[in-house]
């Protein structure tokens, strides 16, 4: 067979680290990836079937290939990372951030100033963030400028024109906010003691600080002066306040960064954490929408790169739930126990926490794709062929046999549809019968709408375990439904889930959103149930109560219920109600048998 021009550049690829881009027939980038050996990743693509298909539709599409060969994976990342932002492949993880994060500068001046901008200048200023809160920036600059006088003119504060006595003091000295560098009140070397100090406290080091602080107080203290000592004492509480706050790990944890995955069948939730001398000093977290049905090892992978290189991190080392390749010059750490496990806790944590303020917006803004969310993972988690759009739980109920009744409940899109709700009277089964009354109203159920031509489900829930299961399967066999629709039968006491032929259940997590949707259809169908069974079991009483009524029939009998609907209502009407409903004579016989047993 001949070669195609796709299957010669796929041989001749390099066996060594690169990026690959794959383009279609037009010429447009369809997807950019990296790889250890491009020759054997671009080969997988095309050697093997793929359950997503989207990727099926990607490899179909597939009409040139592009490779770029690096010295290192490093690199491979890195530039991965770049292309994906610049061309913004369809069939990529979307990576794309149009925010401008606030950073905090000092000023590349002779006395620096201090400020918050969502510029950054190549001006030899320097930059530290981006951060992700304009709060925790305002809440640091309140900070410094609290601990350390410093300027907020923008004047030219070079020696000649301070010497010359071009400036005057404004009012942000006289209110004791700045040491007037603008009349040589100041030395340029004192006032950049400071901004070393301010440089570390924005790194998270509190501690050179809080050394200088007590220094000094307590040189003030040997001197008698104590107003200055109180007035340094104070900012020293204000510092150990503010250190207590953000420091909630080991003090020897420094300069690490924290990254943690959670994620569903659409996207992922990856959580940053940066360290920095035992302090969190910077918490993101970015949604990642899948489009090829990535890992989270590729997704976290990805992620790791995207945010350290916009947040410009330096930091050599990581601490990571399993396993990721991100370079040889990052040190990766798997925390296994004590305060390394417990900061990698928090991060997956604050990942959680997001993902579940997302679903609860994207629940009012977006309900579609929430119920596509929530669908997907059902098809996920109950291993089924087809997302569950359409279930049906059913559940029997009755006292020591009487009044057996079952009910069925539909829920559609995750969601009940209780004008579709059916309940059942128990007809071919005598005495308490569980299997049997199972057996009998799924057969009824599914006859029906077989001969009515009506949708079936793509799930049926069996409210029971292995018992009422296999009584509902030999219905389907009967109906020739057995493959064609999916059945599962939940157990009370653990919350099992049963599957037809395996004898091991199903344990869903207890937070599962599946079980969650499970649980709720099994709720509703034994509320609705135990409704009917009640209802049935009262009028039947009361049936029974009222024929020994004398001159009150059957049918007499009959038409009070259509018409009350209960007993209870029966019992409580007044005359003339009853009275529109049988007439005068029968009226007046009821009324009196119930004003004799009150």
């Amino acid at each position: 067979m001949e070669k195609t021009a796709l299957d010669i550049q796929i041989s001749t690829l390099p066996d060594s680290a690169g990026v690959y881009q794959y383009y279609d027939k037009n010429g447009k980038i369809l997807y950019v990836g990296k790889a250890k050996n491009l020759k054997k990743r671009v080969s997988s693509y095309f050697t093997k079937s793929h359950d997503n298909a989207r990727t099926r539709l990607l490899v179909r599409n597939i009409s040139e290939i592009k490779h770029i060969v690096v010295t290192s994976e490093t690199d491979a990342l890195l530039l991965e990372n770049n292309l994906i932002k610049k061309y913004q492949p369809r069939y990529n993880v979307m990576l794309k951030d149009d925010k401008s994060y606030p950073w905090i500068c000092i000023k590349n001046e002779r006395f620096p100033r201090v400020f918050t901008t969502r510029k950054v200048i190549k001006d030899g200023s320097e930059y530290y963030g981006p951060y992700t809160s304009m709060k925790t920036v305002q809440t640091l600059l309140e900070l410094i400028k609290g601990l350390y006088p410093l300027r907020t003119c923008n004047y030219d504060l070079s020696q000649e024109k301070i010497n010359a006595g071009k400036y005057k003091v404004c009012l942000e000295y006289h209110i004791g906010n700045c040491l007037a560098p603008c009349e040589n009140n100041q030395s340029e070397k004192d006032y950049h003691e400071n901004i070393e100090a301010i440089r570390q406290i924005v790194k998270g080091n509190f501690k050179d600080s809080l050394q200088r602080f007590k220094k000094q107080m307590k040189h003030y203290a040997e001197n008698l002066h104590f107003e200055d000592a109180q007035r340094l004492k104070e900012k020293i509480e204000i510092l150990e306040n503010y250190q207590s706050k953000s420091t909630i790990v080991n003090p020897k944890i420094n300069n690490v960064d924290v990254f943690s995955i959670v994620s569903d069948e659409g996207y992922g939730y990856v959580n940053f954490l940066q360290i920095s001398f035992g302090s969190i000093i910077r918490s993101h977290t970015m949604e990642i929408k899948k489009k090829l049905d990535e890992s989270d090892k590729e997704l976290l992978e990805l992620a790791i790169v995207e945010i350290r290189q916009r947040f410009q991190s330096q930091s050599n080392e990581i601490y990571v739930p399993f396993e990721v390749e991100v370079g040889e010059n990052i040190k990766v750490h798997i925390p296994q126990l004590g305060d390394k496990k417990r900061i990698l806790e928090l991060s997956i944590r604050n990942a959680k926490y997001f993902r579940m303020e997302r679903f609860k917006q994207i629940k009012i803004t977006d309900p579609n794709r929430h119920e596509n969310r929530i669908m997907a993972q059902m098809k996920k988690d109950l291993r089924l062929s087809e997302e569950p759009r359409h279930i049906e739980c059913f559940d029997n109920s009755n006292i020591q046999g009487s009044n057996p009744v079952a009910a069925c409940v539909v829920f559609k899109n995750g969601k009940p549809s209780k004008k579709e709700y059916r309940k059942y009277n128990i007809k071919t089964v005598t005495g308490p019968d569980d299997f049997a009354s199972m057996e009998e109203v799924v057969y009824r159920r599914y006859k029906r709408l077989q001969e009515e031509k009506q949708p079936l489900p793509q799930l049926i829930i069996i409210d029971g375990g292995k018992g009422q299961l296999n009584s509902a399967l030999k219905s389907l066999d009967k109906l020739n439904l057995r493959r064609k629709i999916a059945i599962i039968g939940i157990a009370k006491r653990l919350e099992e889930l049963f599957f037809p032929n395996d004898p091991i259940p199903l344990y869903l997590d207890k937070k599962s959103e599946t079980l969650k949707i499970i649980q709720q259809l099994r709720n509703e169908a034994h509320r609705f149930g135990i409704k009917f069974h009640r209802n049935k079991r009262s009028n039947d009483a009361l049936k029974t109560e009222m024929e020994t009524i004398p001159g009150v029939g059957e049918k007499t009998i009959v038409n009070l219920l259509k018409h009350f609907k209960s007993s209870k209502r029966i019992a409580n009407a007044s005359f003339e109600e009853l009275e529109e409903v049988i007439g005068t004579s029968r009226a007046e016989k009821i009324r009196a048998h119930y004003k004799s047993i009150k």
